[in-house]
């Protein structure tokens, strides 16, 4: 289970605050990207923080009302459909994240982001490869931006019900591939995604042959 010891290293070296830093939504073919930024204090780190991926949608929306309680700041950071079109989905999700680092107020003096791929943030940051099944801020911020994405999908599902955004957040599963084939495209659709680039463009979805 994440725990605080990684926060607590950089704490020992470092004059300042140490938040958690991870996203959401890499590889939707809708949908924007969301980064979450999260700083704890020791003493008042909630119960029950893991891997969002772990965690029901129940358990995950306690959490984030826990998190969003406890937390001495947390922030979130999009990076929009046209962004990640404009300069592909890892600057998009590097952009993001440092708007959530900027987000937070007080403002952090270290990072530590999920992954192995460190982005460009306003402070400096050290990246945990499955960083969020160890430490706790990056466990919490995992959480916050999952939570933060599928409530945008929900929403964006009442517009375009037959995409099933309440269901597969955007992924290209099965019903959504089906109804991109019946319905074409929105403008939530990540036009440079192959996928959806293909039937823009006269090709064939990725696939097609097997699920529809």
């Amino acid at each position: 289970m994440p725990g605080f010891a990684h926060e607590l290293r950089v704490l020992a070296q470092v004059n300042g605050l140490v938040c958690g830093v991870d996203e959401a939504g890499r590889g939707p073919l809708a949908g924007p990207v969301i980064a979450a930024a999260v700083i704890f204090d020791k003493k008042a780190i909630p119960r029950g923080l893991d891997d969002s991926k772990k965690l029901t949608a129940e358990t995950r929306e306690k959490l984030y009302a826990r998190i969003t309680e406890r937390a001495v700041a947390w922030g979130v950071g999009e990076a929009t459909v046209d962004e990640i079109d404009m300069v592909n989905i890892r600057q998009a999700t590097h952009l993001a994240m440092a708007r959530a680092v900027r987000a937070l107020s007080p403002a952090p003096v270290f990072a530590l982001v999920d992954g192995n791929d460190p982005p460009a943030l306003p402070c400096p940051c050290e990246t945990i490869i499955g960083g969020d099944g160890i430490s706790a801020s990056i466990a919490a911020a995992s959480i916050i931006a999952k939570v933060t994405r599928d409530r945008m999908m929900i929403a964006l599902h009442e517009e375009f019900p037959v995409y099933k955004w309440d269901c597969n957040k955007g992924y290209g599963t099965e019903d959504h591939l089906h109804a991109l084939a019946v319905h074409g495209c929105t403008k939530h659709h990540r036009r440079s995604f192959a996928p959806i680039h293909n039937i823009l463009f006269g090709g064939i979805l990725a696939n097609a042959s097997a699920t529809l």
